[in-house]
């Protein structure tokens, strides 16, 4: 079983940064791409940030210029940089991974850590 843990979550003024971490452990063969989502109040859940082994890593438009994902392959890690957070940047934001293990590939999630962006 892979076990993600998210990280680095907290209350931040408007203007502020933060930075989101997320690991990824267990008997894990190969990750294929590591996500960043978050979901609001009342809103669904929404694709971040991705950052695929394969592609350059891809950022909502919302958060395009202010966010930027990156990973260290060796340790199974995930970042999250968020810069000039905006009140709507509000959420849970949860890590996701899609990752193969003996058993064969499947996606994964993290418990989410909260980023409350207010006065």
């Amino acid at each position: 079983q892979v076990h993600l843990v998210e990280s680095g979550g907290g209350l931040v003024r408007p203007g502020g940064s933060l930075r989101l971490s997320c690991v990824a452990t267990g008997p894990i063969l190969n990750i294929n791409v590591m996500d960043w989502y978050r979901q609001a109040p009342g809103k669904q859940r929404e694709l971040v940030a991705s950052a695929p082994s394969a592609s350059e890593p891809q950022y909502a438009d919302s958060v395009k210029g202010r966010f930027n994902i990156s990973r260290d392959y060796v340790l199974n890690k995930a970042y999250l940089q968020m810069n000039n957070l905006e009140p709507e940047d509000t959420a849970v934001y949860y890590c996701h991974c899609y990752a193969s293990t003996g058993t064969g590939p499947a996606h994964y999630w993290g418990k989410g850590t909260l980023v409350t962006v207010s006065e």
